[in-house]
């Protein structure tokens, strides 16, 4: 495919990037640079008008949404945590697949009121909860939430789970399933206007890939 319009691609390292590569390929989008080894942050590609950003996978929502970058690939559970604004969200890529649950100890309550959950997603874990009618008190923490149970911080964590073996290494169970995430596509919505054409072809080209 041709572009007609320069625009950036915002990724972050690991699975998601790892994920995304193959189907940027099948568009014709290829990294001059090898991302395990180079220390750049801004990455050539085979296109001189396709830049790629390497980030951290919490800030993709908001380079895009702030035009620091015109596209970028992120979970949905980011996405919820970021609530969206300013982003188009044109396609579910379907990598990096996992799903969001409600853990804890074998046997944990999990209608009581005034539970204590620990976790990242603290927008999700509301809404999952408010659904339900149940008042919880949310703690937020950014890592080794599979910890607060142990220590009675929390009885029960809200945690992404794809193999279950972290928790199960730490004595605690998949409990209540939350919502599938998987990372989407998002554009800035002035890219999408001004680079509609060229932004339009490269959605279409990824969304061959997806459907077979």
């Amino acid at each position: 495919m041709e572009f007609e319009s320069p625009i950036t691609i915002a990724l972050a390292k690991g699975r998601i990037l790892k994920d995304t590569l193959p189907l940027l390929k099948h568009a014709g989008i290829e990294l001059r640079d090898d991302p395990d080894t180079s220390r750049k942050l801004i990455l050539d590609t085979n296109i001189d008008a396709v830049k790629v950003v390497l980030i951290r996978a919490t800030d993709v929502p908001t380079y895009v949404q702030w035009g620091a970058a015109d596209l970028g690939v992120s979970g949905k559970d980011t996405l919820i945590e970021h609530g969206g604004d300013g982003l188009y969200e044109p396609l579910d890529l379907q990598i990096a697949k996992c799903r969001l649950m409600v853990a804890g100890h074998p046997g944990a309550r999990l209608d009581g009121q005034r539970l204590r959950i620990a976790t990242k997603y603290v927008k999700a874990a509301k809404q999952h909860f408010a659904a339900k009618g149940q008042q919880v008190e949310i703690i937020k923490l950014y890592g080794s939430m599979e910890l607060a149970p142990l220590v009675g911080l929390s009885d029960l964590i809200v945690d992404l789970v794809e193999s279950g073996n972290t928790l199960k290494a730490n004595g605690l169970v998949p409990l209540e399933f939350v919502m599938d995430i998987s990372s989407r596509l998002v554009v800035n919505k002035a890219s999408w206007k001004m680079k509609h054409e060229t932004i339009i072809a490269l959605v279409e080209s990824l969304a061959e890939v997806i459907n077979g």
